[in-house]
């Protein structure tokens, strides 16, 4: 196990980013808040209806707190939207058309889209002839040489697309900075499109969100940062108008776009857990903070770097061999609430391009608002730690680490 006082040596060395965030987190807190009081939140939103959901105030005001969070003009939040992925696939799927073309100015998108994207067959945006092209990063930042090379000589496309964290790559997560220069340099090289953004894992984690800085449609899971840990599925949309309509009429249809979508469970642990999701998202971000601290001290390469703040909730690890990185994952699980005596182990999940082992003890399943972690089976064998409702559940989870 790791030595507890190395633990508290390098928390103290936090305090400065702790208290960073803290700030971050009470700037948010009240920004939430005054979204539920100006919406006028009762308990009457929070009961579910049937059929065709018509007139659901509960559905329709949970959409209009999501976008006043966010900056948004319009918003989407649906229990009918299964994860992140689906989220971002219904915003690819409703704004684009056969013959578009997307430059995704980040690299590789998230693995669970490439069947979305590059599929054969399988009603894919290739299947669509929808074109989509993506520049890599340069040391880490926007290739603006290759993006004005590319606006050059190609025509130009209708959406710019970017993903805000790291997925399985090792690479910091954009700032919000970043995204504004990122939007103001393709505006600068003609572009008047849709701007979109894979908004996971970034949410809460400063003052601004990527709308306040020109992007003009976002998408992320409500069982990430959103959701607190309390919302029990569902995804989100937000952003311009005209954009979240051709989403909606993807979600349901044309002919009815947002007018309909019951949800008899009731809203309740929506509006709660977005109500808590400024503190659990500080909560997460400090354990990962500490993790990445002791983990350098050990010995282990990490991203961010223990000298840089995160600009998400998700640590990587690099253990350059199979063995160790499941031994860590294995860890991750055997300190969770939920499912600590089981053993996790590498399979083939559905939408990866290799073999996979995921930590995931949580309340909500798959929930990586919650301590987890994961890890593609591949050089250099990075485990990719987020999460942590509790700050203390990270510190006694790192504290029985075997390493």
């Amino acid at each position: 196990m790791i030595d507890y006082n190395l633990i508290c040596k390098c928390e103290k060395t936090l305090k400065e980013k702790f208290e960073y965030f803290e700030d971050v987190a009470l700037f948010n807190q009240e920004k939430v808040l005054n979204a539920f009081q100006e919406n006028r939140l009762a308990l009457r939103h929070f009961t579910g209806t049937s059929g065709y959901g018509y007139g659901d105030e509960g559905r329709d005001t949970l959409n209009k707190v999501i976008a006043d969070v966010f900056k948004a003009e319009q918003a989407i939040c649906s229990p009918t939207i299964v994860s992140g992925t689906h989220a971002l696939s219904l915003c690819l799927y409703g704004v684009l058309r056969p013959g578009n073309s997307v430059l995704c100015i980040t690299g590789m998108p998230y693995d669970t889209l490439n069947d979305v994207i590059f599929g054969e067959g399988n009603g894919s945006l290739k299947d669509f002839n929808v074109k989509f092209d993506c520049i890599s990063l340069k040391n880490d930042v926007i290739d603006k040489d290759a993006i004005a090379n590319y606006f050059k000589n190609n025509k130009m496309p209708e959406m710019i697309y970017m993903q805000r964290s790291r997925g399985y790559a090792w690479r910091n997560a954009m700032s919000i900075d970043e995204i504004s220069d990122a939007v103001n340099f393709v505006k600068n090289l003609g572009f008047n499109g849709c701007i979109m953004l894979d908004n996971c894992y970034g949410e809460f984690i400063e003052k601004r969100e990527p709308i306040e800085v020109g992007v003009n449609l976002l998408a992320g899971s409500m069982i990430k940062n959103p959701g607190g840990g309390i919302a029990p599925t569902g995804g989100y949309v937000a952003g311009d108008a005209k954009y979240v309509e051709m989403v909606q009429n993807r979600l349901t249809a044309p002919s009815i776009g947002g007018e309909v979508g019951s949800y008899s469970y009731g809203y309740q642990y929506y509006f709660q857990g977005l109500f808590l999701a400024p503190h659990t998202v500080l909560q997460a971000v400090k354990g990962s903070m500490l993790f990445g601290a002791v983990l350098n001290e050990l010995g282990y390469q990490t991203s961010p770097s223990v000298n840089s703040l995160p600009r998400d909730i998700i640590l990587a690890v690099k253990f350059g061999n199979e063995k160790d990185l499941v031994s860590f994952i294995q860890g991750i699980q055997k300190n969770s609430p939920i499912d600590s005596h089981v053993d996790a182990m590498p399979w083939e999940m559905p939408g990866y391009n290799d073999k996979v082992i995921m930590a995931a003890g949580c309340f909500v399943q798959g929930s990586s608002i919650e301590l987890s972690a994961d890890a593609p089976i591949t050089p250099p064998y990075i485990a990719y730690v987020q999460g942590g409702l509790t700050y203390e559940h990270c510190k006694i989870a790192l504290k029985n680490m075997k390493l």
